[in-house]
Order: structure tokens, then C-alpha cells, then sequence
């Protein structure tokens, strides 16, 4: 079961973070600024596999990970899963990150937060892997996309309403309205 996602650059600055099992807040900086630590003094050249920090599990779990220009995707996962199944699941995900914001950097997950991680649970939810299929997961994110163009066109017409209200020329309509006259503050009695 996986255990945590961890994205972040290369000096440590979290991008993307989901924790699939509850650590406090403190615990989980801690479990990132380990992760950062362990992953980052590796060279590339060697394997991309290695065993938990102290703080997801020790050597009951596993950090699969992979490095891409100035970002580092690290699976936390335990001992069930498949390190190899896991890299191609890095792919599978970093690629699919690639044809929906065409050439993905960080800034894009910074900006696009809410997507990237409507990404990541059309992959995995709840520690679970739901889909490897990189076509499948594109078509339901481009379903999605769809989806919120048409709410957008939807949320658009209150603004349409009111844009159309203001162009009736209100302000002369109300000079126009004949009030009585109010008899004034001063000559009230309380």
C-alpha cells in the first residue's frame, strides 16, 4: 500500500504532498524534510529504491523515487508493492502530468494545485492504485476539463444578469421615483 506522495524541488521545498496514512502536521515535516535528505545526497546514477526514514516506518517501507529536471517524485509504499511497479507508476503519472499541462515544471504545480491533484486521485486513492492506463486517465481528466467549462458558462450568468442590470440605466430610474416626505429625525421624540 502506498503511503505518501511527495513531490518536491531540488532544495526541499514541498510541491505536492499526500499522506495516505494520518501523521500529525509536525510529523509530516519532519517525514519530508528525512525524505529530502535521504533522496537528495543520492547520486543518479544509483538505484532509486531505499529503505523508509525512521519516521514513515524504518525498514518496513520503502522510498521508490524518481528525479526529473528540479523535481523529485517520492513514493512512500510498504513492503507489498512493487518497487519496479511502483517507478512505472512515476511514469505513468509524471507523463500523464506532461500531456495535460503540455511540458510541465514546478510552476505548474504550483499554480494548477487543485488539477494536479485531480490528477493524482484519478491514480491512486487511498493508498490504492486505480489506474495505470495513462489514455484512460487523460480521457477522464479532458471529461473533467469539459465539465468545469460548462459549470463556468453556468457561473457566468449571474455575472451576465448583473452586467445586463447595470446597462438599464438605474440611477435615472430612481431619481424618477416619487417618494413621500419623511418627516425629519430631529422632530422625533424618544
Amino acid at each position: 500500500m502506498i503511503k505518501a506522495i511527495l513531490v518536491f524541488n531540488n532544495h526541499g521545498k514541498p510541491r505536492l504532498i499526500k499522506f495516505f496514512q494520518y501523521y500529525s502536521e509536525e510529523t509530516q515535516q519532519n517525514i519530508i524534510r528525512e525524505t529530502f535528505q535521504l533522496v537528495s545526497k543520492r547520486d543518479d546514477s544509483v538505484c532509486n529504491f531505499l529503505e523508509g526514514g525512521s519516521l514513515i516506518g524504518g525498514s518496513d517501507f520503502k522510498l521508490i523515487y524518481r528525479h526529473y529536471a528540479t523535481l523529485y517524485f517520492v513514493f512512500c509504499v510498504d513492503s507489498s508493492e512493487s518497487e519496479l511497479g511502483i517507478l512505472d507508476l512515476i511514469q505513468v503519472f509524471v507523463e500523464t502530468l506532461d500531456k495535460c499541462f503540455e511540458n510541465v515544471c514546478e510552476l505548474d504545480l504550483i499554480f494548477h494545485v487543485d488539477k494536479v491533484q485531480y490528477i493524482l486521485s484519478e491514480i491512486v486513492m487511498g493508498g490504492m492504485v486505480l489506474e495505470t492506463n495513462m489514455n484512460e486517465i487523460v480521457t477522464q481528466i479532458e471529461a473533467q476539463n469539459k465539465l468545469e467549462k460548462q459549470e463556468a458558462g453556468i457561473s457566468a450568468a449571474p455575472s451576465r444578469a448583473v452586467s445586463a442590470v447595470k446597462n438599464m440605466n438605474l440611477p435615472q430610474q430612481i431619481k424618477d421615483i416619487k417618494l413621500p416626505d419623511l418627516p425629519s429625525i430631529r422632530n422625533l421624540q424618544f
